[in-house]
């Protein structure tokens, strides 16, 4: 029997690569085909993976507020044209 690779420390993984993992983990809690101890690891796993997504996004939200601050450190109200 092949050994499984252990993932790696979600610490590591970047925002693109921890979503992808956590809607993998989602799927796989979904179907339901998961023993019972894999379900209770697999929810664990997401849990850190969502959170490390959401630190992730807190992140980028205050290095976008950082760039859009204006003189003096007035923020901006205007939305930020992304097109």
């Amino acid at each position: 029997m092949a050994e499984k690779t252990p993932p790696r420390p979600v610490a590591e993984l970047s925002f693109e690569e921890a979503l992808q993992e956590l809607e993998a983990v989602v799927k796989r809690l979904e179907d339901g085909d998961v023993p019972l101890d894999a379900s209770i690891s697999a929810y664990a796993r997401g849990e850190e993976l969502r959170k490390h997504c959401e630190a992730k996004l807190n992140e980028a939200q205050e290095r976008v507020a950082a760039i859009t601050e204006g003189p003096g450190g007035a923020k901006s109200a205007r939305p930020v044209d992304v097109s």
